[in-house]
């Protein structure tokens, strides 16, 4: 039995200033690209769920953080095939936040 989870990130960036660059980070921290797609990652983890989004949303903040990029940068992830709420990049902030459901 594999107490393993697999994610799926994926990430929605305008205006990337050097995608190799930022693709050798996360596949250094352990992300995988998805073949014939644009800013798909996979990757497994041992850890917690809690902590593995904390980690996926750390990577991508460094990774983003060592490139410029223009325009706005948008990340979902699903673990284990479930989806998780989608965050912006904040460039105020630095950092990923998530974005707010609108009440109806």
């Amino acid at each position: 039995m594999s107490d393993q989870i697999e994610l799926l990130v994926l990430l929605d960036v305008a205006g990337l200033e050097d995608k190799e660059k930022f693709e050798k980070h996360v596949k250094k921290e352990g992300f995988f690209t998805v073949e014939g797609e644009n800013f798909v990652y996979t990757a497994k983890s041992s850890t917690s769920l809690f902590a593995t989004k904390a980690y996926i949303l750390e990577v991508f903040k460094v990774g983003l953080q060592k490139v410029n990029f223009d325009g706005e940068a948008n990340l979902i992830f699903l673990l284990n095939e479930t989806p998780y709420p989608a965050y912006y990049y904040d460039k105020t902030t630095k950092d990923f936040e998530q974005v707010k459901e609108e009440s109806k």
